[in-house]
């Protein structure tokens, strides 16, 4: 058999294997959240969200609301480095993220049911 043929069935097969993949999971909400990043901002984003005082007092003076922390939580980025993830019960995360034209970072605590946000602060 030729290389030329060889190609061609691999490229079909290849393009059949493409559109049953598509068929099977283009109506299902289906995300390839691998990274460590994508991985916590997922596992926070769908518990419930519990806001301290301080970050409540916070989110009223910079003009911050649950919708701007959404985003943050979508598109923001886990700074491990100032992340406490040794502890058995909560582990501690620092997100940051840009919404309103500035730099916020979220301390969370994320435990299994719920996921706290103790502070907020506007980055420089």
């Amino acid at each position: 058999m030729k290389l030329a043929h060889r190609f061609g069935f691999y490229f079909f097969g290849f393009i059949i294997g493409l559109f049953l993949l598509f068929f099977f999971l283009g109506g299902k909400k289906t995300s390839c959240d691998y990274s460590p990043n994508a991985r916590v901002l997922k596992n926070i984003r769908i518990k419930e969200r519990v806001f301290s005082e301080k970050a409540t007092a916070s989110m009223t003076r910079y003009a911050i609301d649950t919708a701007d922390i959404s985003k943050i939580l979508k598109e923001g980025s886990v700074d491990f480095g100032k992340s406490d993830t040794k502890l058995d019960s909560c582990k501690t995360y620092f997100i940051e993220g840009t919404t309103k034209e500035q730099t916020i970072g979220l301390l969370i605590a994320n435990c299994d049911s719920i996921a706290k946000v103790n502070s907020l602060e506007v980055l420089k």
